[in-house]
C-alpha cells in the first residue's frame, strides 16, 4: 500500500500550506475526495471513480500519468488523506448564517455564489464550470443568498434585476415593459449602492448623535457632581452660621453684664471664635446653580422677571393695537364649503358645496377665505376670535397666491401664517416651519404686519403674549389677510373664526 505523506522534515505551517482546496480534487471528478485511495504511480483518486474507471476500459491505467498495470491494483482507502480531507470539508463547511453548497454531498461546504438562472448556490469547486463553461458564463452570478426564491419575480419567474424608481421596487426585464412601462429604471446593484452610501451617511450620523447624548451624559454626571458639593458647602456654611449666632447671643450677652469680674473672666474663653472654615477661595462650578442657587434664581424669575416680561409684553401689544384696521372677508374669495356671515365678520366649514362661479380670485380646494382689504405700506393690525375650534390657519398672504388645487403655506409661496392642529398641536409655517409651544392656547389671535420692516408678529392677546415673529420678510405685492377655518371635523371644529374690533382693557386684563 502507497501512503500519502508530508516529508519528515516539514512542520505544521507546511501541513497548513498544503491545504488548499486543489490538494484534495480528484481529477477524476473534479470534487473533494471521497474515500481516496492511491495508486502503485502514488496519484490519488476517489475509490469509486477509479474503479469505475477501470471497470470502463480494458487496461488498468493511471489517468493522469498514463502508466499501465498489468494486474490490477488492489485499492485500499489512503487513512492519513481521508483524516486530512476530513479537516479540510471541516473548515470549509459552512457555518451557522452562512450559505452551504447546494451541489455538495456530505459535508456541505460554503457557497461563495449563487447562480439567478440554475437556482443554485455553489461553492468554489462548484463554481468552476460556471466561469469556464461559455454557455454558463452567461448565467447571472450573484453574492451567495440563502433565499434564491425571493430574487425571483413572482409573476415572470424572471430574476429581479432592475430597479423601478418610479414605483421603488424591484423588478425583472418583463416586468419593466409590460405592468412599469414608460418608468424609471436603474440596474439592481446601482440602486443597491445608492442606498447602502444612504445607510452609511445615516449611520455616521446616528453615530454622531449617540456621541453627543454620551456627551451630555457627561455633563449631566458633572453637574450632579457639582450640585452635591454645593449642597455639601451650603450645609457646612449652614453650620458654622448657626455656631456663630450662637456665639454672637453670648457675646450679646456677655457685653450686657455689669459684674465687671464675670465679664473679665468669661472673656478669655469668647476670644477665641468658633472653629471656621476660610470661604474666601471657594468656588462652585456654574451646574451648580441647579440645586440650592438653581431654586434662589427661579424663585427670582418668578417674582420679579415673568412679572417684569409680562409688562413689556403688555405695553408692545398695547403699541402695535393701534394700527387696528377694519378687516372683513371677501366672498369673492372664499371656497364654495365656507359660510360667510352677513356683516363679514365670521366664517365656518359647512358639509355641502355651494353653487358659485369658479372666478379666479376663488380658493377651489382650501377651506379658506382672504379679507378684501389690502395694504401695501405702513403697518396694520387685526384681531381674530380661534375659541373653541380644534383646527385653524391665520396670517397673511400676497394677492398674487395660488387660489387652485392644493395649497403650499410657506413664505416663499406668498404665506405668513400660524396654525392650530388635533387641538393642541401649533406650528409657524416659516421656511422650515417651527412647533409652537402654547400652554394653553390662545383663545383670540393678534396679527400685526409692519410692511416696510419685513415683520408679521402673532399675539396671543388674552396673555398679552408673543406667539411668533416673521422677520426679515420682502414683500413685493399687496397683503390681504388670510383666514383658513378648516373643515368641521363632524362638527368638532365648527366653531366660526370671529373678526373681533379691539378691547385693549380686556386684552390686558383677560
Amino acid at each position: 500500500m502507497f501512503l500519502f505523506f508530508l516529508p519528515q522534515s516539514a512542520d505544521m505551517s507546511a501541513a497548513s500550506n498544503l491545504r488548499s482546496e486543489d490538494q484534495f480534487l480528484c481529477s477524476i471528478c473534479l470534487d473533494v475526495f471521497t474515500d481516496p485511495v492511491s495508486t502503485p504511480c502514488g496519484h490519488n483518486f476517489c475509490k469509486t471513480c477509479i474503479s469505475q474507471h477501470w471497470d470502463m476500459n480494458q487496461s488498468c491505467q493511471c489517468p493522469m500519468c498514463k502508466e499501465t498495470f498489468s494486474t490490477r491494483p488492489q485499492l485500499r482507502v489512503n487513512t492519513f488523506i481521508s483524516e486530512m480531507v476530513a479537516q479540510f470539508r471541516q473548515q470549509q463547511a459552512a457555518k451557522p448564517g452562512e450559505v452551504p453548497c447546494d451541489v455538495c454531498t456530505g459535508t456541505r461546504l460554503k457557497a461563495l455564489k449563487s447562480c439567478l438562472v440554475c437556482q443554485t448556490s455553489y461553492c468554489q469547486t462548484h463554481l468552476e464550470p460556471h466561469l469556464t463553461v461559455k454557455r454558463l458564463k452567461r448565467h447571472q452570478l450573484i453574492d451567495a443568498v440563502e433565499n434564491l426564491e425571493g430574487w425571483m419575480c413572482t409573476k415572470h419567474d424572471k430574476p429581479l434585476e432592475l430597479f423601478c424608481k418610479t414605483d421603488q421596487t424591484c423588478v425583472c426585464m418583463l416586468c419593466s415593459v409590460l405592468d412599469h412601462k414608460n418608468h424609471e429604471f436603474v440596474p439592481l446593484r446601482e440602486e443597491y449602492e445608492g442606498k447602502k452610501a444612504e445607510l452609511e451617511k445615516t449611520e455616521a450620523e446616528i453615530q454622531q448623535m449617540i456621541q453627543k447624548r454620551r456627551l451630555k451624559i457627561q455633563e449631566i454626571t458633572e453637574s450632579v457632581k457639582m450640585k452635591k458639593q454645593a449642597e455639601g458647602l451650603i450645609k457646612d456654611l449652614e453650620q458654622e452660621i448657626s455656631e456663630l449666632m450662637e456665639r454672637s447671643s453670648e457675646v450679646e450677652q456677655l457685653s450686657r453684664s455689669e459684674d465687671h469680674l464675670h465679664l473679665l473672666q468669661s472673656f478669655s474663653n469668647l476670644k477665641a471664635a468658633p472653629p471656621t472654615k476660610d470661604w474666601t477661595e471657594v468656588r462652585v462650578h456654574p451646574p451648580s446653580y441647579e440645586g440650592t442657587v438653581g431654586r434662589a434664581v427661579a424663585q427670582l424669575e418668578e417674582t420679579v422677571w415673568k412679572p417684569m416680561k409680562k409688562k413689556l409684553f403688555e405695553a408692545e401689544l398695547q403699541r402695535v393695537q393701534q394700527y387696528e384696521v377694519d378687516v372683513t372677508l371677501d366672498p369673492d374669495t372664499a371656497n364654495p364649503y365656507l359660510i360667510l356671515s352677513d356683516d363679514g365678520k365670521q366664517v365656518y366649514c359647512g358639509d355641502v358645496e355651494k353653487n358659485l362661479p369658479d372666478n379666479p380670485e376663488r380658493f377651489s380646494l382650501c377651506p379658506c377665505v382672504l379679507g378684501e382689504q389690502s395694504f401695501s405700506s405702513g403697518r396694520f393690525y387685526f384681531e381674530v376670535q380661534v375659541k373653541g375650534k380644534t383646527k385653524w390657519t391665520l396670517g397673511v398672504a400676497t394677492e398674487s397666491i395660488n387660489r387652485k388645487g392644493q395649497i403650499t403655506a410657506s413664505p416663499q409661496d406668498g404665506f405668513w401664517t400660524v396654525w392650530l392642529r388635533n387641538g393642541n398641536e401649533y406650528k409657524a409655517l416659516d421656511d422650515p416651519s417651527v412647533d409652537l409651544c402654547l400652554h394653553p392656547g390662545p383663545e383670540k389671535v393678534g396679527v400685526f404686519v409692519d410692511y416696510e420692516e419685513g415683520l408679521v408678529s402673532f399675539y396671543d392677546v388674552g396673555a398679552a403674549a408673543l406667539i411668533y415673529s416673521f422677520t426679515g420678510c420682502s414683500f413685493t405685492h399687496k397683503l390681504h389677510p388670510y383666514f383658513g377655518p378648516c373643515i368641521n371635523d363632524g362638527g368638532k371644529n365648527s366653531a366660526p373664526l370671529i373678526i373681533c374690533p379691539v378691547n385693549q382693557t380686556e386684552s390686558i386684563n383677560d
